[in-house]
């Protein structure tokens, strides 16, 4: 059986939409399209090189 008090102190509201948002842009993570860049980049750098 579900006990709705002990449920209810375990509640949690989620984030409104711009408070995630802000949240979720705030990091500073590095995705796939960056790593791929700076590869490219170091690439070229290199070929320049030789």
């Amino acid at each position: 059986m579900i006990n709705f008090e002990e449920e209810l102190k375990k509640f949690h509201p989620s984030l409104e939409v711009e408070d995630a948002e802000n949240a979720i842009y705030s990091q500073d993570i590095t995705d796939m399209a960056d790593i791929l860049v700076k590869l490219i980049k170091e690439a070229n750098e290199e070929n320049i090189e030789e």
